[in-house]
């Protein structure tokens, strides 16, 4: 198979059922939901059960669902995997949710409980069914953003389960360093930060290797994409530019990034490259909306582990679905093998393309996405998709923009300040970042304004 670029989408913080549990019928063998599933709220004075439901429509509040954010710290993820007493497999959402520290609104028990219906994230549904979908695509780890997205990237997180405290700099292996001494091209397109670029291996030549977003489309039209293309959302809301975040983290309004879903996978479709394409659309971790389905076991990638945790458990499902001219229509994708999918797939799927090493014990384990792949079928599926655009921009913003940071805007602001600047020598960056991290004031400092500030400097746009 003539297979030339792999291009990953990965956005924040939503479960499989939260997406796309209701994309079929549960009768055709697909792992979704029956509409049955619950959580016990244990209450003062008893419990109360709290159904998994739909919010029909997309008003802003609907899309917004859940808000505000859950907890998604290692020990949060505990309890929603495993019961406020450790006893209940996925029976701790709404427990974890309703003991959070208060925030901007009142929590809704039922809100992590909430699902969208396959009409409200019409970009997602459409390619799941046009293409593939996996229903056994783990997060790598019960941790949040950080810890998961360098499983993607480094098949392991270096032992820290949480995104804070930053511990600068994190120096481990990735795919894109192995990638490039095999003589293959890479590129992150991002928006306003690429968390990739934490990674102090990716420092050298990073003006080559990251790029806009806004040239995504045109790579993709003269076909100059790189063998391998991660994307990053949008993370900030930026009142210059009058756009809010399209990670889909909640509570940021899911429409968003269905209009970035649709943009990467028309440019792609619309490419003279678009057959020898695989594109994977996925999320980094469940964000602590309810998933029905336990993780197993998973292979520890290696220590050291500082934190004390040796990474043996996946984390809950997340969305993955499977774009390929060379994938029948509608196809669930799970592994031939007893592992599942995880980000460590991703791994997989370049070492097999691209002859590469492993990089831990993980990705050594994990099943590869290719032998889903088949040589007979020809499936173009849609020219291009579209997504509704959201109502009422501009409220948008300034709600998006009135609220304090949440966890992930802040870990990236501490990463952009820890950033090295294009003209800094990179050795004497990394000693002082590890004797002496940078001190930053999160509720002040996670501002689109001042994480561009430091990603130009880094970049040498100034």
């Amino acid at each position: 198979m003539d297979l030339a670029h792999v291009v990953v989408l990965m956005l924040e913080n939503r479960s499989f059922d939260s997406m796309l549990g209701k994309l079929r019928d549960t009768a055709s063998e697909f792992d979704g939901l029956t509409g049955n599933e619950s959580n016990v709220w244990h209450r003062a004075d008893g419990g109360q059960p709290v159904s998994v439901w739909n919010d029909p429509g997309m008003t802003p509040a609907t899309a917004t669902i859940p808000d505000p954010d859950p907890g998604e710290k290692f020990t949060d993820i505990a309890v929603q995997l495993h019961g406020l007493h450790q006893d209940a497999p996925m029976g701790g959402f709404v427990d974890n949710y309703m003991r959070q520290p208060p925030a901007h609104a009142a929590y809704d028990p039922r809100a992590v409980m909430h699902y969208f219906a396959p009409g409200q994230v019409p970009v997602l549904s459409e390619l799941a069914t046009a293409f593939g979908v996996s229903d056994h695509w783990f997060a790598s780890a019960p941790c949040q953003t950080w810890p998961n997205r360098f499983f993607a990237h480094c098949g392991t997180a270096g032992g820290w389960v949480n995104n804070a405290p930053a511990r600068f700099p994190y120096e481990m292996p990735t795919v894109f360093n192995l990638l490039e001494a095999a003589g293959q091209n890479w590129r992150v397109y991002f928006q306003d930060i690429p968390q990739a670029a934490a990674l102090s291996r990716l420092w050298p030549d990073a003006e080559r290797h990251f790029r806009r977003f806004n040239s995504f489309a045109d790579d993709a039209a003269k076909g100059a994409l790189p063998a391998y293309s991660f994307v990053e959302p949008r993370y900030f809301t930026d009142v210059l530019l009058g756009t809010i975040p399209d990670d889909q983290h909640p509570p940021h309004a899911i429409g968003y990034g269905e209009q970035l879903i649709a943009s990467v996978y028309n440019a792609v479709r619309g490419g003279p490259h678009w057959r020898q394409t695989l594109l994977l659309i996925t999320y980094d971790e469940h964000g602590g909306c309810y998933d029905h389905v336990v993780p197993p076991a998973a292979t520890p990638p290696g220590g050291p582990y500082p934190d004390g945790f040796a990474f043996d458990r996946f984390g809950a499902r997340v969305p993955a679905v499977i774009v390929s001219p060379h994938m029948q229509a509608a196809r669930i994708i799970r592994p031939s093998g007893p592992v599942p999918f995880d980000h460590t797939s991703i791994i997989a799927t370049l070492r097999r393309r691209f002859s590469l090493g492993s990089l831990t014990a993980r990705d050594a384990a994990a099943p590869e996405l290719i032998s889903s792949l088949e040589d007979s079928v020809l499936n173009d599926g849609p020219e291009s998709v579209a997504a509704p655009k959201p109502s009422a921009p501009a409220v948008a913003v300034a709600a998006s923009r009135a609220r304090p940071p949440n966890d992930l805007q802040a870990s990236l602001a501490v990463a952009a300040a820890h950033l090295p600047t294009k003209s800094a020598d990179l050795g004497t960056h990394r000693r002082r970042v590890a004797a002496a991290p940078v001190p930053v004031h999160a509720e002040l400092a996670a501002t689109a304004e001042s994480v561009t500030a430091h990603v130009k400097a880094f970049l040498g746009e100034l």
